[in-house]
């Protein structure tokens, strides 16, 4: 009888090994549907990580796009303003070579004026003075 419980043990021992080695087919229900659940999960991430991955490319090419069109403008706004300074810097001299031009003949037009707005200015003059001095 003492070999009977020993043998017992020693068979199921090994057939627990034997199970263990081939591997157990038989999953919960609960747990298959748990591991669907997560594989439905693992899908839906996957797709949705390609579709940002995607995203993030098709953005980067608009974004090179557009720092290249930005490029471009501060390029053309560089020469617009380079002309812009020549341009007013050609109006001041020209200014300047017309003021330069204009004086000499604005003096002869001038002192005749004031000689003849001085004498009219003249006995105003006189008369103001004296109608102060009265009061």
């Amino acid at each position: 009888m003492k070999c009977h419980p020993m043998r017992l043990i020693r068979t199921v021992v090994g057939f627990s090994f034997a199970l263990g080695l081939v591997g157990c087919d038989y999953w919960p229900p609960a747990l298959q549907a748990e591991i669907e659940q997560l594989r439905a999960e693992i899908q839906t991430l996957t797709m949705e990580t390609t579709q940002l991955q995607a995203q993030v490319a098709d953005l980067s090419k608009i974004k090179q796009e557009l720092q290249g069109q930005v490029d471009e403008l501060s390029r053309i706004n560089r020469e617009k303003t380079g002309m812009i300074t020549s341009l007013q810097n050609q109006l001041d001299a020209t200014r300047t070579r017309a003021l330069k031009a204009m004086a000499p003949k604005a003096s002869p037009h001038k002192k005749p004026a004031k000689s003849t707005v001085k004498a009219s200015v003249r006995p105003a003059s006189k008369t103001a003075p004296k109608a102060v001095g009265i009061r």
